[in-house]
Protein backbone atom coordinates (compact mmCIF):
# COMPACT_ATOMS: atom_id res chain seq x y z
CA UNK A 1 0.00 0.00 0.00
CA UNK A 2 1.45 3.61 -1.00
CA UNK A 3 1.46 5.47 2.22
CA UNK A 4 1.73 8.93 1.17
CA UNK A 5 -2.19 7.89 -0.66
CA UNK A 6 -3.54 6.64 2.47
CA UNK A 7 -6.70 8.61 3.55
CA UNK A 8 -6.79 6.66 6.74
CA UNK A 9 -4.41 5.25 8.94
CA UNK A 10 -5.89 3.40 11.23
CA UNK A 11 -8.28 0.99 9.61
CA UNK A 12 -11.78 0.18 11.83
CA UNK A 13 -10.79 -2.78 13.23
CA UNK A 14 -7.58 -1.79 14.61
CA UNK A 15 -7.07 -0.28 18.09
CA UNK A 16 -7.12 3.00 19.60
CA UNK A 17 -3.70 4.65 19.84
CA UNK A 18 -4.45 4.66 23.29
CA UNK A 19 -5.71 2.51 26.42
CA UNK A 20 -7.24 3.64 28.99
CA UNK A 21 -7.36 1.51 32.72
CA UNK A 22 -9.14 2.01 35.81
CA UNK A 23 -10.73 5.08 36.89
CA UNK A 24 -8.97 6.74 39.10
CA UNK A 25 -11.30 8.92 41.24
CA UNK A 26 -9.90 7.76 44.95
CA UNK A 27 -6.13 8.45 43.86
CA UNK A 28 -4.37 12.02 43.30
CA UNK A 29 -2.41 10.31 40.65
CA UNK A 30 -2.80 10.25 37.20
CA UNK A 31 -0.35 7.90 35.24
CA UNK A 32 0.39 8.15 31.62
CA UNK A 33 2.97 6.38 29.31
CA UNK A 34 3.57 7.73 25.95
CA UNK A 35 6.00 4.98 24.40
CA UNK A 36 4.14 1.90 26.03
CA UNK A 37 3.55 -0.15 22.78
CA UNK A 38 5.63 -0.61 19.87
CA UNK A 39 2.02 -1.75 17.23
CA UNK A 40 2.56 -0.43 13.69
CA UNK A 41 -0.48 0.41 11.85
CA UNK A 42 -1.21 -1.92 8.76
CA UNK A 43 -1.15 0.64 5.99
CA UNK A 44 2.63 1.25 7.39
CA UNK A 45 3.61 -2.39 7.10
CA UNK A 46 6.51 -2.46 8.88
CA UNK A 47 8.28 0.53 8.11
CA UNK A 48 11.70 -1.46 5.93
CA UNK A 49 12.58 -2.98 9.26
CA UNK A 50 13.04 -6.55 10.60
CA UNK A 51 11.12 -7.92 13.54
CA UNK A 52 14.32 -7.57 15.62
CA UNK A 53 14.38 -3.68 15.35
CA UNK A 54 10.90 -3.49 16.23
CA UNK A 55 11.68 -4.89 19.63
CA UNK A 56 13.74 -2.86 20.43
CA UNK A 57 13.92 0.45 22.94
CA UNK A 58 13.84 2.64 19.30
CA UNK A 59 10.44 1.37 18.64
CA UNK A 60 9.15 1.38 22.44
CA UNK A 61 10.07 1.77 26.44
CA UNK A 62 10.78 -1.44 27.20
CA UNK A 63 9.13 -2.23 30.49
CA UNK A 64 7.22 0.92 31.05
CA UNK A 65 4.09 0.18 30.09
CA UNK A 66 3.99 -3.01 32.35
CA UNK A 67 5.12 -0.77 35.33
CA UNK A 68 2.86 1.78 34.36
CA UNK A 69 -0.39 -0.67 34.91
CA UNK A 70 0.53 -1.96 37.71
CA UNK A 71 1.12 1.01 39.75
CA UNK A 72 -2.15 1.57 38.42
CA UNK A 73 -3.46 -1.25 40.26
CA UNK A 74 -1.31 -0.52 43.51
CA UNK A 75 -2.50 3.30 43.53
CA UNK A 76 -5.72 3.32 42.43
CA UNK A 77 -4.74 5.48 39.84
CA UNK A 78 -6.41 5.79 36.00
CA UNK A 79 -3.31 5.09 33.69
CA UNK A 80 -3.61 6.41 29.14
CA UNK A 81 -1.11 4.43 27.59
CA UNK A 82 0.08 5.32 23.95
CA UNK A 83 -0.41 1.49 22.03
CA UNK A 84 1.33 2.42 18.53
CA UNK A 85 5.09 2.59 18.07
CA UNK A 86 7.27 5.87 18.70
CA UNK A 87 8.48 5.57 14.89
CA UNK A 88 5.03 5.50 14.10
CA UNK A 89 5.20 9.26 15.75
CA UNK A 90 6.73 10.36 18.86
CA UNK A 91 3.98 11.56 21.25
CA UNK A 92 6.80 12.87 23.68
CA UNK A 93 8.01 15.29 20.54
CA UNK A 94 6.33 18.37 19.72
CA UNK A 95 5.07 17.63 16.18
CA UNK A 96 6.98 20.64 14.60
CA UNK A 97 9.83 18.83 16.30
CA UNK A 98 12.61 16.97 13.72
CA UNK A 99 12.44 13.72 15.55
CA UNK A 100 9.00 13.48 15.49
CA UNK A 101 8.83 11.07 12.98
CA UNK A 102 12.77 10.01 12.61
CA UNK A 103 14.02 9.02 9.77
CA UNK A 104 17.07 7.42 11.87
CA UNK A 105 17.27 6.02 15.35
CA UNK A 106 20.31 5.71 17.00
CA UNK A 107 21.69 3.99 14.25
CA UNK A 108 19.22 2.56 12.96
CA UNK A 109 17.33 3.70 9.20
CA UNK A 110 14.01 3.82 9.44
CA UNK A 111 12.82 3.19 5.39
CA UNK A 112 9.60 3.92 5.55
CA UNK A 113 10.03 7.13 7.16
CA UNK A 114 11.68 8.77 4.66
CA UNK A 115 10.06 11.22 1.93
CA UNK A 116 7.09 11.72 3.75
CA UNK A 117 4.66 14.50 3.02
CA UNK A 118 3.25 17.00 4.88
CA UNK A 119 -0.11 15.07 4.38
CA UNK A 120 1.10 11.92 6.07
CA UNK A 121 2.98 13.41 8.97
CA UNK A 122 -0.44 14.99 9.62
CA UNK A 123 -2.26 11.74 9.31
CA UNK A 124 0.40 10.13 11.65
CA UNK A 125 -0.70 13.34 13.89
CA UNK A 126 -4.11 13.18 13.72
CA UNK A 127 -4.87 9.69 14.19
CA UNK A 128 -2.26 8.81 16.72
CA UNK A 129 -0.93 11.84 18.55
CA UNK A 130 -4.20 14.07 18.76
CA UNK A 131 -6.41 11.07 19.89
CA UNK A 132 -3.78 10.05 22.87
CA UNK A 133 -3.31 13.45 24.15
CA UNK A 134 -7.03 14.63 23.88
CA UNK A 135 -7.78 11.50 26.18
CA UNK A 136 -5.30 13.10 28.64
CA UNK A 137 -6.51 16.45 28.42
CA UNK A 138 -9.71 15.30 28.72
CA UNK A 139 -9.19 13.45 32.34
CA UNK A 140 -7.19 16.21 33.92
CA UNK A 141 -10.13 18.71 32.61
CA UNK A 142 -12.70 16.20 34.43
CA UNK A 143 -10.42 16.21 37.80
CA UNK A 144 -10.69 19.70 37.72
CA UNK A 145 -14.25 20.22 37.35
CA UNK A 146 -14.56 17.71 40.16
CA UNK A 147 -11.93 19.53 42.31
CA UNK A 148 -9.72 16.71 42.42
CA UNK A 149 -6.44 17.15 43.38
CA UNK A 150 -3.59 16.34 40.34
CA UNK A 151 -0.45 14.61 40.29
CA UNK A 152 0.83 13.90 37.00
CA UNK A 153 2.97 11.04 36.30
CA UNK A 154 4.96 9.93 32.88
CA UNK A 155 6.84 6.61 32.85
CA UNK A 156 9.02 5.98 30.69
CA UNK A 157 12.31 4.00 30.52
CA UNK A 158 15.80 4.08 28.81
CA UNK A 159 18.49 1.49 27.66
CA UNK A 160 21.49 0.24 29.91
CA UNK A 161 24.28 1.23 26.71
CA UNK A 162 23.55 4.31 24.37
CA UNK A 163 25.86 4.72 21.68
CA UNK A 164 28.40 2.00 23.19
CA UNK A 165 28.02 4.45 26.51
CA UNK A 166 27.04 2.64 29.62
CA UNK A 167 24.52 4.37 31.78
CA UNK A 168 25.26 4.20 35.85
CA UNK A 169 21.61 5.14 36.65
CA UNK A 170 19.06 3.16 38.09
CA UNK A 171 16.33 5.37 37.12
CA UNK A 172 16.42 9.14 36.57
CA UNK A 173 13.51 11.99 37.72
CA UNK A 174 13.31 14.58 34.91
CA UNK A 175 11.16 17.97 35.73
CA UNK A 176 11.73 21.11 33.98
CA UNK A 177 10.69 24.04 36.30
CA UNK A 178 8.28 22.32 39.00
CA UNK A 179 10.31 20.12 41.10
CA UNK A 180 7.11 20.25 43.76
CA UNK A 181 6.79 16.26 43.43
CA UNK A 182 9.96 15.53 41.66
CA UNK A 183 11.91 16.75 44.38
CA UNK A 184 11.04 15.08 47.14
CA UNK A 185 10.57 12.18 44.81
CA UNK A 186 13.92 11.79 44.10
CA UNK A 187 15.31 12.37 47.33
CA UNK A 188 13.58 9.20 48.61
CA UNK A 189 14.70 7.18 45.75
CA UNK A 190 18.29 8.37 46.88
CA UNK A 191 17.52 6.35 50.18
CA UNK A 192 16.48 3.47 48.64
CA UNK A 193 18.95 -0.22 49.06
CA UNK A 194 19.94 -2.15 45.44
CA UNK A 195 21.28 -5.03 46.48
CA UNK A 196 24.40 -3.77 48.61
CA UNK A 197 24.67 -0.61 47.66
CA UNK A 198 22.05 2.44 46.89
CA UNK A 199 20.06 3.10 44.07
CA UNK A 200 22.10 5.34 41.66
CA UNK A 201 19.19 7.91 40.97
CA UNK A 202 19.87 10.77 37.67
CA UNK A 203 18.30 14.61 38.19
CA UNK A 204 17.66 14.84 34.63
CA UNK A 205 19.28 12.07 33.88
CA UNK A 206 20.05 10.47 31.56
CA UNK A 207 18.00 12.64 29.47
CA UNK A 208 17.20 16.53 30.70
CA UNK A 209 13.58 17.80 30.65
CA UNK A 210 13.02 20.43 28.15
CA UNK A 211 10.56 22.69 27.09
CA UNK A 212 11.99 22.12 23.21
CA UNK A 213 11.99 18.41 23.26
CA UNK A 214 9.69 17.25 25.62
CA UNK A 215 5.71 17.13 24.97
CA UNK A 216 3.91 15.96 27.81
CA UNK A 217 4.86 17.06 30.75
CA UNK A 218 5.36 20.58 29.50
CA UNK A 219 1.67 20.13 28.00
CA UNK A 220 0.56 18.53 30.73
CA UNK A 221 2.38 19.57 33.69
CA UNK A 222 3.91 22.60 33.38
CA UNK A 223 1.55 24.95 31.70
CA UNK A 224 -1.61 22.98 33.91
CA UNK A 225 0.40 24.39 36.78
CA UNK A 226 0.00 20.95 38.62
CA UNK A 227 2.84 18.62 40.01
CA UNK A 228 4.52 15.99 37.68
CA UNK A 229 7.27 13.87 37.61
CA UNK A 230 8.36 12.14 34.06
CA UNK A 231 10.50 9.12 35.69
CA UNK A 232 12.80 6.84 33.78
CA UNK A 233 14.28 3.23 34.61
CA UNK A 234 16.75 1.30 32.81
CA UNK A 235 14.84 -1.26 31.25
CA UNK A 236 17.10 -4.27 32.25
CA UNK A 237 15.28 -3.86 35.73
CA UNK A 238 11.93 -3.39 34.38
CA UNK A 239 12.63 -6.27 31.72
CA UNK A 240 10.98 -8.64 33.32
CA UNK A 241 7.78 -9.34 35.58
CA UNK A 242 9.96 -9.49 38.58
CA UNK A 243 11.73 -6.20 37.92
CA UNK A 244 8.39 -4.75 36.95
CA UNK A 245 6.51 -5.85 40.15
CA UNK A 246 9.53 -4.79 42.37
CA UNK A 247 10.02 -1.10 41.00
CA UNK A 248 6.09 -0.66 40.73
CA UNK A 249 5.93 -1.66 44.65
CA UNK A 250 8.40 1.06 45.47
CA UNK A 251 7.02 3.41 43.66
CA UNK A 252 3.74 3.36 44.80
CA UNK A 253 5.52 3.16 48.16
CA UNK A 254 7.28 6.17 47.29
CA UNK A 255 4.97 8.24 45.59
CA UNK A 256 2.72 9.30 48.10
CA UNK A 257 5.43 10.15 50.83
CA UNK A 258 6.81 12.52 48.12
CA UNK A 259 3.03 14.17 47.54
CA UNK A 260 3.15 14.43 51.62
CA UNK A 261 6.14 17.22 50.50
CA UNK A 262 4.20 19.00 47.46
CA UNK A 263 3.68 23.04 48.58
CA UNK A 264 1.12 25.02 47.03
CA UNK A 265 3.69 27.07 45.08
CA UNK A 266 5.67 25.63 42.67
CA UNK A 267 9.56 25.81 42.78
CA UNK A 268 10.96 27.55 39.46
CA UNK A 269 14.56 26.34 39.63
CA UNK A 270 14.53 22.95 37.66
CA UNK A 271 18.27 22.95 39.02
CA UNK A 272 18.50 19.84 40.42
CA UNK A 273 19.14 20.87 43.79
CA UNK A 274 17.14 17.52 45.46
Amino acid sequence: MDRLAVETLLAADEPAPYEILGAGRRSPFLIICDHAGRRLPRALGDLGLPAGELARHIAWDIGAGAVACRLGELLDAEVIMQRYSRLVIDCNRRIAATDSIVTRSERTDVPGNRGLSAEAAELRAREVFHPYHDQIRGALDRREAGGLPTILIAIHSFTPVFLDLARQWHAGVLYINDGRFAEPLLQLLRQEGEGDGELVVGCNEPYRASELFDFSIVQHGERRGIPYVELEMRQDLIADVTGQEEWATRLSRLFPLAAAHITAIPTTRGDCRG
